[in-house]
């Protein structure tokens, strides 16, 4: 890869996100209910970056605005089938992929989470729903049901996010991780 230069495209708290919830993930799926010690205060920290995200995804610097990177469905079918056939245009910021992967990531997440407060609320009596769920404990059952499945749905969702950076990154010649961690990238790549 040649660089001319680089120019800065994701700001520190929008890394600072992004590898918060990597971690946070990574323990609250590790821990499962067997460690509710550790599950728990991830899956409030994933919240709490959830919410963070919403609202830099309005009020941060333009490449973390979901305004720059959400696309209509036609555009990012369009982006899709150039992928495909490995002509897609280099984006700065997210390329229409990757900012559907964006959403749904965060929408999967939202379910997790919520359904593991509600689950926690009804399984345990505790948490912060515990007194709206832990009157109908017979929830517990479709809670669980839901909880997991959300979980595996954002685990299915990660493997396509790490295979489209992948896949990007070889068609643009540009090492989008690299750049997830300083912030920056390249200018132009020949």
């Amino acid at each position: 890869m040649t660089t001319q230069s680089t120019i800065p495209v994701w700001d520190p708290l929008v890394r600072l996100f992004h590898w918060s919830l990597v971690l946070a993930f990574l323990v609250a799926f590790a821990s499962g209910d067997e460690w509710l010690g550790l599950h728990v205060p991830a899956g409030y920290l994933i919240g709490g970056l959830i919410a963070f995200r919403l609202v830099w995804g309005v009020v941060g610097p333009r490449h973390a605005r979901f305004s720059d990177f959400v696309r209509s469905p036609a555009a990012v079918r369009a982006y899709l089938g150039d992928l495909v056939s490995l002509r897609a245009p280099r984006y700065v910021g997210h390329n229409p992929a990757g900012g559907i992967m964006v959403l749904a990531l965060l929408a999967s997440l939202a379910v997790t989470t919520a359904s593991g407060l509600a689950l926690y609320g009804s399984a345990e009596f505790a948490g912060p729903l515990a007194e709206l769920v832990s009157h109908a404990p017979f929830w517990s059952g479709l809670l669980e049901g839901l909880h997991e499945l959300a979980a595996n749905l954002t685990v299915l969702l990660v493997v396509l996010h790490v295979a489209g950076v992948l896949v990007s990154s070889v068609l643009h010649r540009e090492n989008l991780v690299r750049a997830m961690i300083t912030g920056r990238k390249p200018m132009e790549v020949s």
